[in-house]
Formats: structure tokens, sequence, C-alpha cells
């Protein structure tokens, strides 16, 4: 005889309750497997959307230095030149004439030629013996400048601008491109150009170059190309050289140089400037590896003394291949625009340590004559390069 047993309606709700617990807990899991799914995919798209812009970013560097490098290589400016002549450099294209419109500036625009011609008056330069560069093209320019920038100076009110010479807004662009640019790119030329001979004869002086308000993507100051930029770059590819120290000493800061090596540990900036005049680039200032500021009405023994200073702590904490000295005399007593109280000996003796700096150490250096405001700069510069050539610092007489 058989005997069913009938469920009690608490076993029934035990079961009914453990049937939906048991969905729940499964749908749960399925929508969490889901959605880590969905997170694991999400991820992996982007890891991989990350990766490919890294390796399109880095692709795109690697194009770019690439194209750097062969514009280098391809380039003209690097001429031979012959044993006869003194590494100094300069052109008569160097000058700037311009129905007189070059006066409405304080810079003296006939300054590189008046130097030369103290030089040869003097006898210490034969006029046989000048290098004359060549003018820096425009894939010469591309190394550094951007093609936007380069572009902007076709239009006459931009050009007006970086030279702080308003009226020559009012020109034809092609005027200024033969009168004002012609020059500045044949400097240019002269500096890229002197990076090598100074590898070559341990020296060289570009009497003109110094444009050191210009980077690569901008200009100002009366700096419309950014010769010391170049310079380097060219260097790094063409001398092989991979080190290079930057003393700066005009007395406005050299925001240019500064923008284009920003985080570049291949070059170390020894900037000695006037805080207190233009161009006030304070993003710039961040990038400068020793910053020693001179204030206005500063004289030439204190001035002496800092830079003194400077060079120790500079050769203690770099060791340069090569030396791009900026050199530039508006910190003369009366500029002014650099507003310091150095006096034309004082200029002599700064131009005699620098080079002593170098010579010691058997550091191959580039000298460019940059700012100077006052017609005497002229002549106080061609005393200072004669003041290195009696101290057998350099040697201007033929071989």
């Amino acid at each position: 005889m058989s005997c069913r047993v009938i469920p009690s309606s608490t076993d029934f709700t035990r079961n009914l309750y453990t049937a939906t617990l048991v969905c729940v807990i499964s749908f749960a899991t399925f929508q969490v497997s889901q959605s880590l799914y969905r997170h694991i995919l999400r991820n992996s798209r982007n890891r991989h959307r990350i990766m490919s812009s890294s390796s399109a970013s880095s692709s795109s560097k690697n194009d770019a230095e690439s194209l750097r490098c062969n514009r280098i290589l391809s380039s003209k400016l690097y001429l031979d030149v012959p044993t006869s002549k003194v590494p100094l450099i300069y052109s008569p294209t160097y000058d700037i004439s311009f129905l007189g419109v070059e006066k409405l500036h304080p810079f003296d625009s006939s300054k590189w030629g008046r130097i030369c011609g103290f030089l040869i008056a003097a006898r210490v330069l034969d006029k046989k013996c000048i290098v004359e560069p060549l003018e820096a093209s425009k894939n010469d320019l591309l190394v550094v400048h951007t093609e936007q920038y380069l572009n902007s100076l076709k239009n006459s009110t931009k050009v007006a601008e970086i030279i702080e010479v308003p009226p020559v807004a009012l020109f034809p662009n092609c005027l200024l491109q033969q009168k004002v640019l012609y020059p500045f790119r044949n400097q240019v030329g002269g500096t890229i150009l002197a990076a090598k001979l100074a590898k070559e004869r341990g020296w060289a002086i570009n009497v003109g170059g110094g444009f050191h308000h210009c980077s690569g993507g901008k200009g100002g100051g009366f700096c419309a190309y950014a010769d010391i930029s170049l310079c380097i770059h060219f260097a790094f590819v063409r001398l092989n050289i991979s080190r290079v120290m930057i003393i700066d000493l005009d007395a406005h800061q050299g925001n240019g140089h500064e923008m284009d090596f920003a985080r570049d540990s291949r070059v170390y900036i020894l900037d000695m400037f006037n805080p207190e005049i233009y161009p006030f680039d304070y993003e710039a200032r961040r990038y400068i590896d020793q910053k020693v500021e001179v204030v206005s009405g500063t004289t030439t023994n204190v001035y002496l003394k800092k830079l003194e200073e400077a060079l120790e702590v500079a050769i203690g904490t770099f060791d340069p291949e090569l030396i791009v000295y900026n050199a530039g005399t508006d910190i003369l007593d009366g500029d002014s625009l650099g507003r310091l109280k150095i006096s034309p000996d004082g200029i002599t003796t700064r131009d005699e340590k620098v080079f002593s700096f170098a010579r010691e150490r058997n550091i191959p250096i580039v000298m460019l004559t940059s700012g100077g405001y006052m017609k005497s700069s002229a002549r106080v510069i061609a005393d200072s390069i004669v003041n290195l050539s009696k101290k057998r610092l350099i040697d201007t007489t033929k071989p």
C-alpha cells in the first residue's frame, strides 16, 4: 500500500524562493559578465587607439626629424673655405639701405660694413681674406622655421612689426624681401657657416647675425630669422656635435633660442641680460640653464665679476663641444635700449674673457655681433677684435 507525501506550503514557498534567487543570481552574473566584456572591449579599443595615436605621433616626429636631417645634408651653406681665408665672415649684402627708412630704427644697419672697414684700416684684416657666405634658402630656413611663419613674411605689415618700423608696412613686399629680408638671410648663411669654420679653425666671427629674439615660429625685436637655432641644428648633423653652449651677453634676453631649445639637454644656455627691458618673455626664462640678471645702471666692474662667476658655474655644469657667443654691444654706457653702463674697454675685456674661456678648454667658438644701438658700436667691436688678435686668441693674418 503506497503513501503519497503532500508538500507543505512552507516547502513550496522555500522552493519558489530558491528558484527565484537562482534566476536573480544568474541574471546578475550575466549582466556583470556583459558589463565586464564591454569594459574590456572598450579598454582594448582605447589602448589600441592610444597606441595607434602614439605610434602615429612617434612616426610623425621621426618623419619630421628625417626631413630636417635631409634638408641640412642637402644644403649648400657649408662652403669649402680655402686656408688663405680668415674665419671672419662678412658680405656687403649684410648692410641695409632702404631709401633712408632704415634710419627710423635706432639700430645701425650699416654697422657690419663699418666694422670690417675699421679692421682693414687697422691692417688687422685683408679684404681678400674675408669669407663671404651664401644666402640661406627657403629649404635651409625650414630646418627650424615653420612654413606658416615663412609665409607670414610675405606680408609687409608682419615684416614691419618684426623690424619695429611701422611705415615699412606701406611698401610692396617685394621691396622688403630685397632690401630687408635678403640681407638678413645672408647673415643667417654666415652664422651657419661660422660653426663649420670654428670646428675647423678653432674660432669664427660672423660680423652680423645674433638674431636671438626669433624662434622657429615667431619673429620680433629686429630679428626675422632664427640664425642661432639654425646654426646649432646644422652643427648637430653636419659636424657630429651633440653638446652646444650658448653664451648670450646681449643686453636683452635671448628668448628666441630659449624657446627653440626648451628642455633640449644638448644645449646649455647662459643668458646675462637686463630683466627690466624687452622682451619680458617669462615663459622663455624658464628654459635658461643659467640666468644672470644685470639691472639697469650696472657698471663695468660689477658686470665683469658676474660674468667670471657665471662662466665658472657653466663649465662646472656642462661640457660643450661648441660655444655660440652672442656678443651684443647694447650693454654700452649710453645705449638707450640696453640701459647698462659698460665702458668700451669693458666690452673688450668681456670678449677677451669669453674667448680665453674657450681657448683654455680647446672649445671651438662662434662669435656673433648681435644688438648695439649706438654709432660707436662698430668701432668698439672692431677694437675688441683687434685686441683678440693682439692677444693671439684669434689669428687674422694670412697663413
